[in-house]
């Protein structure tokens, strides 16, 4: 599908049918969240891709008992990190020069300049900063998935507390942000398939300056 086809097709659904996706389709949604453009090129994002079968009932009670959670195919949990620490963007830069083939001083001034924009941050501000980043990734793993006609359903409603908890994100310098169910809908379970897609006209989300 064009990319405004798919997203015309696609809905927050409701219910899904357990159908296994196929690996191959779920690495590129995965891929285009890779690839997404993030501050500065920073990436304080982690993804977690989860199939299991336990693993996701026993996250199901943390996200409010919304059934999409057991009835995924995959459930993406986006996290970002907890912090913007000197060494985590020194490391980014020296991978990236490494990469290119370019000496490890070759970005000093960028790396310093966003050391010490952080060091005014606080520590929640910081989290603040890479969870919009997560976001940005979130947003287009939502349009991979209309394009390769997989539903998704992009969920905030879950204790994150208890999930940072359950995944034991903060041994990994993380913080869960958004959940991202996979699968196929199930038309006669799903209320909200029959509904008309409905978002707020041009003139009210847009104004023009010429």
């Amino acid at each position: 599908m064009k990319l405004l086809d798919a997203l015309s097709w696609r809905y927050a659904t409701k219910r899904m049918t357990g159908e296994k996706i196929d690996q191959a389709l779920v690495d590129q949604i995965l891929e285009a969240a890779r690839l997404a453009p993030t501050s500065a090129g920073v990436q304080p994002i982690h993804i977690f891709s989860i199939t299991n079968k336990e693993v996701k009932e026993k996250i199901s009670p943390i996200a409010l008992n919304q059934p999409q959670i057991t009835e995924s195919s995959h459930l993406l949990v986006f996290t970002a990190w907890d912090n913007m620490a000197d060494q985590r963007i020194q490391d980014v830069y020296d991978y990236t020069n490494t990469e290119r083939g370019l000496p490890l001083d070759t970005t000093a001034d960028v790396v310093s300049g966003l050391k010490q924009m952080f060091s005014t941050f606080t520590e929640e501000q910081q989290h603040h900063h890479a969870s919009k980043q997560a976001h940005i990734a979130f947003g287009l793993a939502i349009a991979a998935a209309a394009e390769l006609g997989i539903d998704a359903t992009p969920m905030e409603g879950f204790d994150k507390e208890q999930l940072d908890e359950f995944l034991d994100l903060k041994s990994k310098g993380l913080k869960s942000t958004t959940l991202l169910a996979l699968g196929r809908r199930a038309p006669e379970n799903d209320w909200l398939i029959k509904l008309k897609k409905v978002r707020q006209p041009k003139a009210t989300f847009i104004t023009e300056i010429k």
